[in-house]
């Protein structure tokens, strides 16, 4: 679930009118009802009338534009001009059994979260957005999908916050399932307005926000290689991995591959800084790629599975620093192809971290999602996930970070940093119960709880993390990671160069063994990645 955040979108700017719905008395409501008109808005709000109005808003309220997708808004202010509150979306289940339990997961949800905020909301407005498929007509589509809409107004209403409006999106038309039927909205739907065109568009575009294309959309940036490329960069991974891995698995070679592997990381940063803007994400990404090489992508690959040497990568998070790195992490990104797909949780979690730094939450969360499903384990992931769906303020941890940066250059030695960007997060969390030593995140859970931004120095709020003793000197974590199962979804794509061109027959390294081998690090117990 994406649970948006009361700063997501443009609520903080936005309104809703208090007037009657269609047919509904005299009762006011935080929505100003079907085709109905008022006074003049408040000039420090957007004051949407009609459902076309809110139904052209919502993807200015979340971003980008949804599909296949169930969004409620919370509404609030009850007794005076309603503003948006929290938002939160879920995928449309293809078996309507499971409808049930997620419109009882998305009301219960939204709810928690906004008390959590400290704002319970008054009432909501639903949104069910699904395309039709081959012969089906929208109206079919809004017929089939009002069950759910009635499901999600019971969920809502069984927490005592009614469904003030609910609309079904379909193919550039809009129905309201909470619509009479007295003759006031068409049996066919009304057509959407023209993108850009709405209330909400022109305050948007005046304030400097921009929507964004839909979430496939930018998961492509970040998903596999799926060309002829990728087989070279799978051969690349192989060679890596066998030259790496012992180096990091030995104590007294580790810290020579971490320097090895953050150089190699500086020289394409500098590559990508250097490079001229392209225009287009799609020719942007391919343009980025030519950028990274095989190998190097190879060695940032396999040297970021070490988690002392992702964190100090987590550094370059903001400033100049910042664009170029999430450049390259989501090339690595789309470098962890075939087997090597759960490596790709290390940069896309680094992706996410930069992106949630850079003020940019929406890809935030869905890199760090795709972290998660890449390593559902990964708890650097985890806590970053769960601080950025609780609105914290990502300050707390660059502080720590920026402490750590000047603490290294004051510091000859480089093994006297022992800080890390996950104990950064932890600073946001409290320790749990220890975990069993052979569940693959070592002795501790740490979940994040909300702190208040301050000028103080970084500490650590919960107890100190329990390191423990191991030999061969692999502490920090499993360094290579072998991906179960079949390989993830690829991208395709087509470039000259390093770029892939054509597609490529599906295939497994013929190392897993000696991935497996690397990875139990000789069968002892080690800490869990974060």
């Amino acid at each position: 679930m994406t649970n948006h955040s009361e700063a997501a979108g443009t609520s903080g700017s936005s309104g809703i009118g208090r007037q009657n719905g269609c047919g509904r008395g005299s009762e006011p409501s935080a929505y100003l009802g079907h085709g109905t008109n008022t006074g003049p808005a408040d000039g420090q709000q957007v004051t949407l009338r009609t459902p076309a109005e809110l139904a052209d808003a919502l993807p200015y309220l979340l971003g980008y534009r949804p599909e296949d997708s169930i969004v409620l808004v919370a509404l609030h202010d009850r007794d005076a001009r309603g503003r948006f509150g929290g938002r939160a979306r879920l995928g449309i289940p293809a078996q309507a059994d499971d409808w049930p339990s997620v419109a009882q997961q998305l009301a219960h949800g939204l709810v928690t979260g906004s008390e959590r905020r400290g704002a319970r909301p008054e009432s909501m407005v639903a949104f069910l957005c699904q395309d039709p498929v081959s012969g089906e007509s929208p109206r079919d589509v809004m017929e089939r999908l009002r069950p759910l809409a009635q499901l999600l107004r019971r969920a809502c209403g069984a927490l005592d916050v009614p469904v003030v409006e609910a609309l079904c999106i379909s193919d550039g038309r809009f129905w309201s399932y909470c619509c009479p039927g007295n003759g006031c909205c068409s049996s066919d739907g009304e057509p959407m307005g023209l993108p850009g065109t709405s209330v909400l568009a022109a305050a948007a575009t005046y304030a400097g926000l921009q929507v964004r294309g839909t979430l496939k959309e930018m998961r492509a940036r970040l998903l596999p290689w799926e060309t002829a490329a990728a087989l070279q960069q799978e051969a690349a991974l192989d060679a890596a991995q066998s030259a790496l891995v012992p180096r990091i698995l030995h104590a007294e070679s580790r810290a020579d591959v971490a320097e090895e592997t953050l150089a190699v990381a500086q020289r394409a940063l500098g590559r990508l800084a250097a490079a001229p803007a392209v225009p287009g994400t799609l020719d942007a990404d391919l343009h980025d790629d030519e950028l990274v090489g095989h190998e190097d992508a190879a060695t940032l690959i396999l040297g970021l599975q070490d988690r002392a040497t992702r964190d100090r990568a987590a550094e370059w998070m903001e400033g100049d620093e910042a664009g170029p790195a999430l450049r390259l992490w989501r090339a690595l990104a789309r470098r962890c192809v075939g087997p090597y797909g759960e490596h790709a949780a290390a940069p896309l979690t680094l992706a996410g971290w930069v992106a949630w730094s850079s003020g940019d939450e929406l890809e935030a969360r869905e890199a760090l999602a795709m972290a998660l499903a890449a390593d559902p384990d990964y708890l650097f992931a985890r806590l970053l996930h769960q601080a950025c769906n609780e609105g914290l303020d990502p300050e707390s941890i660059r502080r720590c970070l920026r402490a750590e940066r000047r603490g290294r250059d004051l510091t000859p030695d480089p093994a006297s940093a022992s800080a890390s960007a996950s104990a950064s997060a932890s600073a946001s969390a409290s320790a749990s119960a220890d975990a069993d030593a052979d569940g693959g995140e070592g002795p501790f859970e740490q979940r994040p709880v909300p702190q208040p931004a301050s000028a103080e120095p970084c500490t650590a709020t919960g107890p100190r993390r329990r390191r423990r003793s191991h030999p061969g000197g692999n502490a920090d974590g499993r360094t290579v990671r072998r991906a179960s199962g079949a390989a993830p979804a690829r991208r395709s794509r087509s470039a000259t160069g390093n770029a892939p061109a054509g597609r490529r027959p599906g295939s497994r390294a013929d190392g897993a063994s000696a991935r497996a081998r690397a990875r139990r690090g000789g069968g002892q117990p080690t800490e869990g990645e974060t």
